[in-house]
């Protein structure tokens, strides 16, 4: 039965605090959701088909801010601090906890769910390899005939700059193939990592925007920018796509 309440989107923005990012990438992450929060107030019709929420990661992970109405006025917005390495599982694991709970809460309270979207930055080689990958699966793998795996599981677009590995990011798309494959964001090599984050930024909120709107229209999903739309500095990727 159709939700009276009607559909929701939850985005969830996953970024790398790892030591690696102090300084002006760090920074550039603290701005993109108060940018995010302004692109909003502009179109606040958008607020009620969205939800955002902010997990970041360096050893371990933390939600930094739960699933939120950015528009509402007793949000707190998190500050950012650099710490430890660069663990990829531990957010994994975070977010299909997050994500179980947090789509159980908005069915509860009358809402239908789309299918979860989450961002995820980094500018480093994962230091937990096999625990991530593992971790990855968890999060991702769903057999709908068997029943077997994690059925909330979320459209997941990596975004890369500075020191990650491409072939890394890539591995992390998800669904690679399908109908609606989603694809990843990678820096140029040539770009100043604090301005390609501020770059990515654009296209998170171009994302957040366009699926907004077409929900409003009836229709389903998260949309992600063309590439012909994409800001300068920034290339997309699907799965299959070499590295040149």
């Amino acid at each position: 039965m159709e939700s009276e309440r009607g559909k929701l989107l939850p985005f969830y923005l996953v970024v790398d605090v790892s030591y690696s990012m102090q300084g002006k990438k760090l920074d550039a992450v603290g701005r993109i959701i108060p940018t995010i929060v302004d692109a909003l107030a502009k179109a606040p019709i958008l607020s009620d088909k969205v939800r955002f929420a902010m997990i970041d990661f360096a050893d371990d992970a933390q939600v930094r801010l739960p699933l939120c109405d950015l528009l509402d006025e007793h949000i707190v917005l998190p500050s950012l601090a650099t710490r430890g390495g660069t663990a990829f599982g531990a957010p994994l694991r975070l977010l299909r906890t997050e994500i179980e709970s947090n789509i159980k809460q908005l069915k509860a309270d009358g809402f239908a769910v789309h299918r979860p979207a989450v961002f995820f930055l980094s500018d480093g080689e994962p230091t937990d390899p096999g625990a991530w990958e593992s971790a990855f699966t968890d999060l991702t793998y769903y057999d709908k005939e068997k029943r077997q795996g994690f059925p909330m599981y979320p459209n997941v677009i990596p975004f890369g700059v500075e020191g990650a590995v491409p072939t890394t990011l890539q591995r992390m798309i998800h669904p690679a193939t399908g109908s609606k494959p989603m694809r990843m964001y990678l820096a140029d090599h040539n770009q100043d990592p604090a301005a390609a984050i501020t770059t990515m930024a654009e296209i998170l909120i171009s994302s957040i925007l366009k699926s907004g709107q077409s929900m409003a229209m009836g229709n389903s999903g998260i949309l992600l920018p063309p590439d012909e739309d994409l800001p300068g500095g920034v290339k997309s990727f699907g799965a299959d796509d070499d590295f040149v």
